[in-house]
């Protein structure tokens, strides 16, 4: 994976000058290059009744600011994509409308859900219904 990281920051600094000014296009660049994988995607909050007991803990030990949790970008991946996307990997998520973006992998999921993305919002902010969408992996 460090020759593939090497390679995307080699192609990111020599891409056309049309293309370094231009974010979107620069987003679309790279999705294009890198492999990306399907999976089904949701929306958590930071409760004890969608958590466990220290619901503002993730469980690599990062700490959850509880007035705006949605400003850390965090994710919680299933446990068969954890041995993949380890803590700290950032993932673009394409195909989620307004949750579409780069997360940081932060938490892990109960043991009974396979292939499957959890968002960290917020308390107020409405839960998605499940959807499929594309996962690209950036760091």
């Amino acid at each position: 994976m460090n020759y593939l990281n090497f390679i995307l920051s080699f192609i990111i600094v020599f891409l056309p000058s049309e293309l370094k000014n231009k974010e979107r296009d620069i987003d679309e660049y790279i999705t294009s290059i890198t492999p990306s994988e399907v999976v089904t995607i949701t929306t958590y909050t930071p409760s004890v009744e969608e958590t466990d007991s220290t619901p503002l803990i993730t469980a690599s030990g990062f700490k959850i600011n509880e007035r705006n949790p949605r400003r850390h970008r965090i994710i919680a991946v299933s446990r068969d994509l954890k041995r993949k996307y380890k803590f700290g990997t950032k993932l673009r998520i394409k195909g989620a409308g307004k949750y579409d973006g780069t997360y940081t992998v932060r938490d892990v999921m109960n043991k009974r859900y396979k292939k499957r993305i959890d968002i960290l919002v917020g308390k107020k902010d409405k839960q998605t219904k499940v959807k499929k969408v594309k996962v690209y992996k950036i760091k």
